[in-house]
């Protein structure tokens, strides 16, 4: 679990032309905190921290140590709302956490092995990866930056799913909770597929002969 921490203060001046002004200003971003037993609270967040942490896959996978006005707060990035074209994050949304609950949230899958996966390299397959991350639950001590899949072993043909995932001691993942039948594919290697070939060249013969009569 990563060490991010984060400066805010409560923001009074609520409504879209406040969030604006804030924006213009360039300093800090609206957001809001809220979950637990307290109410949602309107804060700003000091900008330069706040996008330097974003740009680390990790931090949304993360306790995030959210600082109000000098009082600390243990929270999880739940949503993040970036301008349309410009480099820009408008609006986020933290959820506070409690140590003795159950978090529910998306971490990413890293493949490792791909360099020497039997698969690929002795048997000249491709790797396919069909999910970037999945939906975890546990205790926010227990929570990871992300999770691994080695392919080292993987063979031509083979696919493997969330079952196959080795997860660390407190970590559930929340698809497989709903059954057997959801257990989901994540990565495959396949034979790659031929571009042009056979069929483009039987075409041009048809035509061919077809200009010839």
């Amino acid at each position: 679990m990563s060490d991010f921490t984060l400066n805010a203060s409560v923001r009074n001046d609520l409504g879209k032309g406040a969030s604006r002004r804030l924006r213009r200003a360039n300093l800090q971003v609206p957001a809001i905190v809220y979950g637990g037993e307290q109410a949602p609270q309107p804060i700003s967040v000091e900008k330069s921290a706040f996008y330097k942490a974003a740009e680390s896959e990790s931090f949304f996978a993360s306790v995030i140590n959210l600082v109000i006005d000098g009082k600390s707060e243990q929270v999880v990035v739940r949503d993040m709302q970036r301008h349309p074209y410009k480099p820009l994050i408008t609006h986020a949304d933290f959820l506070r956490v409690d140590a003795t609950h159950e978090i529910t949230i998306n971490v990413p899958l890293h493949v490792l092995g791909e360099e020497k996966a039997k698969g690929i390299k002795d048997q000249g397959g491709e790797l396919h990866v069909l999910a970037n991350e999945v939906q975890i639950s546990c205790l926010p001590k227990d929570l990871p930056d992300f999770l691994e899949v080695d392919i080292t072993d993987v063979e031509l043909g083979s696919t493997l799913h969330l079952t196959d995932l080795k997860l660390p001691a407190g970590v559930t993942l929340v698809e497989l909770t709903h059954g057997e039948d959801h257990d989901q594919p994540i990565l495959s290697i396949t034979k790659p597929k031929v571009r042009g070939g056979d069929d483009e060249e039987a075409g041009e013969g048809e035509e061919g002969e077809e200009g010839e009569a």
